[in-house]
């Protein structure tokens, strides 16, 4: 019976394996490149940071909940069907919302930013045949007197070079942008006006309606554009929050069920192995996707309307039916537990950490890991195509780093077993502070990728050692929930503060100091964690479930010595109280 069992909990772990390889494969073909699909579609900085704060914030709040309703109604393979199908859905139907401006979205179809020189040999034939070819991909009326300008400095962005931001009018098409065939850039001389109206205004003028029109014309592009891109980020926000709502609970409606399986079979130590699972699958999934999208052309079907970044959807619902397959495989073999919900255990972890001053620290570490992280996530890619990369650079210096994260447990258990946790924290936390500061430097499609590669001495540092802070908090029994009190509060927290911070602050200065100011954060928190940790004392529980959960086989090996020096050392303890107790009463009786 116990060889069966043993077989059975291998075979979930391996589907368990599979389930989460299939699920991180899936959406690192999409939720990498989501921010730079909505900078393509034309939408700005702040607006792209507040979508993906309500998609984080949708995450924080519904992810619990889901959970609690989910085990209350015993509807687990309803929910994961449900979840799985509904967010394949919805992806199918955001490729098709329509950008605001077609012409900057055909301009930086290869994920290049366009480069603007001034080039006097460019004759008007070369201009006829530009404008020809971008006549054919635009509807619309097209401004024959266009002019060129001088090339600009490296440093400067998308939306300064596109026009995506405040000087470009792309809904009546009085403006031309985009590359020449030898690399010259056109720009209209409406958005010129329009940039010496908002830096030179005119006091003379009332507040008519043409002083209003103009003033609209400087800051928003013009009342149309305005429109148009608040119509698009209302549609945005909508799919992004619909989609949210059907793959949140997937998480953890499976693993709720695989740790009460497990736990119900005395292997409740097995469950955080499916973690690096789940990495390899972002990996292959992050580096597969930026190679296919790579290789396509700028359009692929219905009359040009459908760009090859769509690709990035139609694979994570391509991937959805194999995770609906593993899923339906691995649902029959899962416990059902109802002894304790997920809320009464977050609570009692919050107690837990509350009342554990140096788990505090840790939780304020993962809240500022948290925003820090999805500055990165949200506008990395940004800085990147501003440097010239383009989907293939992306996609391997993702891969590249998710590889990284994956590498750290097994390096710090084969050569540093001896590491002390909050060591381990501060390294974690400065290291992502040298990593954003390189961030705001980059120079070429591929420099990305040598700090992607020492992920593992930054994220996945921080993390490891929040991790192992969670079984000096916890008591027995609730190591999983304090877990969870900082991978879904703390970070979640954090990546919703930090996103729609992050979007104000790119909007207004610019995703290089927002790197800049994301690195200079951490690096005063690194200096002011050591003194918080030296003036809070130190209070480590004795987690008797982990020692309990020991292997048995390994009782002969030499480390089994120092398992079992816990025992010893509680009944020498208890040896020596009963002996002092009875030479007390001896002396009391004399």
């Amino acid at each position: 019976m116990k060889r069966t069992q043993q077989v059975d909990i291998k075979a979930t772990l391996v589907l368990a394996g599979s389930f989460h390889f299939l699920c991180c494969l899936a959406r690192a073909c999409v939720l990498p490149f989501l921010t730079l699909y909505f900078r393509r579609l034309g939408l700005g900085p702040a607006m792209t940071g507040a979508i993906m704060a309500a998609k984080h914030l949708i995450t924080l709040l519904w992810s619990p909940l889901a959970s609690m309703l989910t085990k209350h109604y015993d509807k687990r393979r309803l929910v994961v069907i449900l979840s799985l199908v509904g967010s394949a859905v919805v992806a199918l139907l955001l490729p098709f919302i329509p950008a605001v401006d077609k012409v900057a979205l055909v301009s930086h179809c290869n994920a290049t930013a366009a480069t603007v020189s001034f080039d006097p040999t460019v004759t008007p034939a070369l201009f006829s045949a530009f404008r020809a070819e971008v006549s054919n991909a635009q509807t619309g009326v097209l401004s024959g007197n266009a002019s060129f300008e001088r090339q600009p400095s490296p440093n400067r962005t998308f939306e300064e070079i596109s026009g995506a931001g405040d000087d470009r009018v792309p809904a009546n098409g009085s403006q031309l942008e985009g590359p020449t065939s030898n690399g010259t850039f056109l720009k209209s001389p409406l958005a010129a006006k329009n940039k010496r109206s908002l830096e030179f205004p005119n006091p003379g003028k009332g507040r008519g309606m043409a002083a209003e029109e103009e003033e609209d014309l400087g800051f928003l592009g013009s009342l149309k554009a305005m429109d148009v891109r608040h119509q698009l980020f209302f549609l945005l926000l909508i799919g992004v929050s619909v989609w949210e709502l059907f793959s949140t609970p997937l998480d953890w409606v499976v693993d709720d069920g695989l740790y009460d399986y497990l736990d119900s079979v005395d292997a409740s130590d097995r469950h955080g192995h499916t973690r690096t699972w789940g990495l390899l699958g972002a990996a292959c999934g992050a580096g597969g996707a930026g190679l296919l999208v790579s290789r396509l052309p700028c359009f692929l079907a219905l009359g040009g309307h459908v760009t090859r970044n769509a690709v990035h959807f139609l694979c994570y619902v391509g991937l959805t039916v194999p995770t609906l397959l593993a899923a339906s495989a691995l649902l029959p073999l899962l416990h059902l537990n109802k002894k304790q919900g997920p809320a009464n255990g977050l609570f009692k972890a919050l107690r837990l950490v509350k009342g554990h001053p140096r788990a505090l620290l840790c939780a304020a570490t993962a809240l500022m890991a948290g925003a820090v992280s999805a500055s990165l996530e949200n506008f990395l890619l940004w800085a990147m195509e501003d440097a010239g990369a383009g989907e293939l650079h992306m996609g391997v210096s993702l891969a590249a780093g998710s590889l990284s994260q994956a590498a750290f447990p097994y390096l710090v258990s084969l050569r540093f077993k001896a590491t002390v946790p909050w060591r381990v924290l501060l390294v974690g936390a400065g290291g992502l502070a040298l990593q954003c500061l390189y961030y705001s430097f980059l120079w070429g499609p591929w420099a990305a990728l040598p700090a992607q590669l020492l992920d593992c001495l930054s994220t996945g540092a921080l993390w490891w050692a929040v991790r192992v802070q969670c079984e000096d908090v916890a008591t027995g029994g609730a190591e999983r929930s304090v877990r969870r009190t900082y991978d879904w509060l703390c970070a979640g927290l954090g990546a919703s503060l930090g996103s729609l911070a992050g979007g104000f602050v790119v909007q207004h200065f610019g995703v290089v100091w927002l790197l800049r100011g994301v690195a200079g954060c951490m690096a005063v928190w690194c200096v002011c964690l050591p003194l918080l940790q030296w003036r809070t004392p130190h209070q480590r529980r004795i987690n008797y479930s982990r020692l309990l959960a020991a292997d048995t086989s390994e009782t002969s090996d030499s480390g089994s010595e120092q398992e079992r020096d816990w025992l010893e050392r509680a009944l020498e303890d208890e040896k020596r109280h009963k002996n002092i107790n009875n030479n007390y009463s001896r002396r009391m009786n004399l």
